[in-house]
């Protein structure tokens, strides 16, 4: 099955979101939808109130992934700019791109890989025009439940016959000494980024990816089927498990140069490879023009640097200060093309 967008469920289970008050999260994350299409939801003077503050609400989608870092960050920027106000919606990178940000409807989509060229040109044809930016590296992680004692370290090659169409039904049909038990899997929906990139470094064939397991958007969901059975897999961002880790097991991977365990470390090194990844945002670049925007994603590439919420707070690794200013200088250049 194929779980609804998950709109705020990441917040209440994220440990460093929860370190934040209540009332400034719930000021920052909106389950309404209001500021409808676009710009809209922004004040006619400008977004600026008529009293040099910024205002307005800042529209954002996309991926699962992302989400927790992109509300961290809006929490942050609230504290400076109180009358902007955000409704961030976990679609899953694709389904922000396919019914969102291409759409007009927002001005951000996260994203937990590449664009593509199907959404490029789907974004194209609309006449919306973007940037890409790079706010962090992630470690897509591998889980199993903790009392799944006979299992620490999987091979690249393993995680395929597992997870390819028509894969391996029992654990025992991966490896002998493993229980003659049947899976249970959960994993990313297929409307996710987590879920293309999966598919692409572990099975290697876009679309490669079985269909008989539980898809959901929430990892909620996934650790919930994983802590309920001792047969279970799944897979998810790295933040979920970093804020989370007695809930379930991380399970190292060997690409042929040993066990490497899921880490803000091997994923910065390179060591953890194939499953360490680049996290976007991408801005709409007529969405530029509203000043409270602007700031925003201003805030968000200088934010992508910062050790505390990247990395403590949320999980993920932050990107160097040179990334961050390539990527800043990028944004302002942007900037300055549609404000002229």
């Amino acid at each position: 099955m194929t779980d609804k967008p998950d709109f705020v469920s990441r917040r209440k289970f994220i440990t460093a979101a929860a370190g934040a008050s209540a009332l400034g999260i719930a000021g920052c994350v909106s389950e309404s939808g209001s500021g409808g299409e676009g710009g809209d939801g922004t004040n006619t003077d400008g977004g600026n109130g008529g009293s040099g503050e910024l205002s307005g609400t800042v529209e954002i989608a996309g991926s699962s992934t992302v989400f927790p870092l992109a509300e961290a960050v809006s929490v942050e920027f609230r504290k400076e700019h109180p009358n902007v106000e955000f409704n961030i919606r976990s679609t899953g990178s694709g389904g922000g791109f396919s019914d969102f940000f291409c759409q007009d409807k927002t001005h951000f989509n996260n994203a937990s890989r590449p664009m593509k060229e199907s959404e490029k040109q789907l974004c194209e044809d609309a006449g919306v025009e973007w940037l890409e930016l790079n706010v962090a590296t992630d470690a897509l992680t591998v889980v199993v439940n903790n009392e799944a004692d006979w299992v620490d370290c999987v091979t690249i090659d393993e995680l395929k016959q597992i997870w390819e169409p028509n894969g391996a039904t029992k654990w025992s049909d991966v490896r002998d000494d493993w229980p003659d038990e049947e899976f249970e899997l959960y994993g990313a929906a297929s409307t996710s980024g987590t879920f293309d990139y999966f598919t692409e470094a572990v099975i290697g064939e876009a679309g490669s990816h079985r269909q008989d397991y539980t898809a959901t958007e929430k990892d909620r969901s996934i650790v919930q089927g994983v802590t309920g059975s001792k047969n279970a897999m799944g897979y998810f961002g790295f933040s979920y498990y970093y804020n989370n880790p007695e809930a379930v097991k991380a399970v190292k991977i060997d690409n042929g140069d040993g066990c490497i365990e899921p880490s803000l470390e091997t994923a910065k090194s390179g060591k953890y490879t194939p499953l360490a990844r680049p996290l976007f945002t991408y801005p709409k670049k007529s969405a530029l023009k509203e000043p409270h925007v602007a700031e925003f994603a201003k805030f968000f590439v200088e934010k992508s640097a910062d050790q505390e919420i990247v990395a403590n707070q949320v999980g993920y690794v932050p990107n160097t200060e040179e990334d961050m200013q390539e990527q800043l200088d990028q944004l302002t250049a942007a900037i300055e093309e549609v404000q002229g």
